[in-house]
């Protein structure tokens, strides 16, 4: 039995079920949930939140925890250092964030030109392409978002609003097909897609998941959704 963590805005009601149905009895995620260091929805939790629920989760013994706020870390380039130094202070094991995950994710499957399709808002897609330009290289395509406002909104929205995104993004000179957001319901759909679309899909928790494997050296792929999952490609750039 293999342990992990993940910390959680308290808006968040898609992480603990995702995990909890998909994934095999030997795999057992634990969350905790974090309060808000601000009063916009994209507003990063707060730090002593991160802190402490990082250290209540090092009690159960889980070996490694991930991050699932990935819009965070999109409006500090400093944030991703902070939250993970301060998950590993607290728990006392590797720690990492979703939004750096996806980064990890893309280049593992050997891709770089990548389309991002997210219920975020213009402003926030902007932030999301330099991220990902910036911090680890990629070339962003193409772009569709939802433009949801809130917690609640992103998870309310169905597959078939990204299906459609997809169907009008998709080209040839698409390597891989992206969809951020912790709280966007998505991971039972992405080998459907990925069968649709004929190119790898990485959402936000797939690869908040394949990281954190990754970093527990587990070897035996999770079948059924998704390459990224089911070949457990190994990273190429330090995780953690």
């Amino acid at each position: 039995m293999r342990h992990f963590g993940s910390l959680i805005p308290s808006t968040n009601t898609t992480v603990e079920i995702e995990f909890n149905q998909l994934l095999p009895e030997s795999l057992q995620l634990h969350v905790g949930r974090l309060g808000k260091g601000g009063d916009t929805p994209f507003s990063p939790s707060l730090d002593a939140d991160v802190e402490y629920q990082a250290k209540l989760l090092g009690t159960a013994k889980v070996e490694v925890i991930s991050l699932a706020q990935t819009s965070a870390s999109l409006f500090d380039d400093e944030y991703d250092a902070k939250a993970v130094r301060l998950m590993s202070e607290g728990a006392g094991v590797p720690a990492l964030t979703s939004a750096d995950a996806v980064g990890h994710a893309i280049h593992a499957l050997g891709m770089r030109r990548m389309a991002i399709v997210s219920p975020y808002s213009d402003e926030v897609m902007e932030r999301t392409k330099r991220y990902y330009e910036t911090r680890h290289g990629l070339e962003v395509v193409g772009m569709k978002g939802f433009g949801a406002t809130d917690a609640y909104a992103i998870g309310a929205l169905g597959a078939d609003q990204a299906t459609a995104a997809f169907d009008r993004i998709n080209g040839p000179e698409i390597d891989v097909l992206v969809v951020p957001g912790g709280n966007f319901p998505t991971m039972k759909f992405v080998a459907g897609w990925e069968e649709q679309f004929q190119k790898p899909v990485v959402t936000t928790n797939l690869a908040a998941l394949w990281a954190m494997l990754t970093v527990m050296q587990v070897k035996d792929p999770v079948p059924g959704i998704g390459s990224l999952l089911n070949e457990l490609p190994a990273a190429r750039t330090q995780i953690v």
